[in-house]
């Protein structure tokens, strides 16, 4: 059983726009908002990493870049250049999406080449690393081999998705990558998580971190709820189970 204050749940929050319309002034008022919730990180395009450092240099707020966005189907190469240039603009976390192609093709020697290669990357630069699986297109199987892959290589997040796809993040593949990973890397849910109750699901589901452009108002509906029951606190229940392998 775990237990949360409000501002401990905002601190759980990657807050969202990927928009590819999405303007400077979009970007600022994104950071603005981060800061008025004390969200953990705002999730951005590579390109706007600069804007958002220059807002948010001066707080406890990450700037959270994706790379290879949201298709993954971009060279290994490719994405340690974008990564190393979204770091010289002031990111300090990275969301990169895997090779799905990779995993379709069964090469899953590429898929941990990839990782490795973008972890060490980023871990070298004390910069936290997310890895996108991108769930709606892979079977249970895939994901939990590439999930056993990321409990060898330890990058700090294995992600659910982009919110790019047919689908986003559902429970049970939650429950599949904490029960795959354990306590060795934690799990971010992201995609179509949209009020909250789908908030507090994916962390009973073993998520550590939420994406969502709907951070505002979920956070709003638990302050509510919780000024409504006289809490200063909410606590969750954990149902993944560890692999013991």
């Amino acid at each position: 059983m775990l237990e949360y204050t409000l501002n401990e749940l905002e601190r759980l929050v990657d807050h969202t726009n990927l928009h590819a319309f999405a303007s400077d002034a979009d970007m600022v008022q994104l950071c603005d908002e981060a800061k008025e919730y004390h969200f953990r990180m705002v999730a951005i395009n590579q390109v706007q990493s600069k804007v958002c450092y220059n807002e948010l240099k001066d707080t406890d707020i990450d700037i959270g870049a994706a790379i290879s966005f949201p298709l993954g189907q971009t060279t290994v190469e490719s994405k340690l250049f974008d990564i190393k240039n979204a770091l010289e603009n002031g990111a300090n976390e990275i969301d990169y999406v895997i090779n799905i192609t990779e995993v379709k093709n069964g090469n899953f020697a590429y898929v941990k080449d990839e990782m490795e290669r973008i972890v060490k990357l980023c871990h070298d630069n004390s910069v936290l690393i997310k890895v996108i699986f991108e769930n709606t297109y892979l079977t249970k199987d895939e994901i939990r081999h590439v999930a056993e892959i990321a409990k060898e290589v330890k990058p700090d997040f294995i992600k659910t998705s982009t919110g790019f796809g047919p689908s986003g993040a559902k429970i049970a593949d939650v429950k599949l990558m904490k029960e795959v990973v354990g306590d060795t890397v934690s799990v971010k849910a992201a995609g179509g998580i949209r009020n909250s109750d789908d908030f507090l699901a994916m962390i009973a589901a073993g998520a550590d971190r939420i994406g969502t452009s709907s951070g505002i108002k979920i956070i709003a509906a638990i302050k509510q709820r919780m000024e409504f029951d006289h809490v200063s606190s909410i606590k969750i229940d954990r149902k993944y189970q560890k692999n013991m392998k």
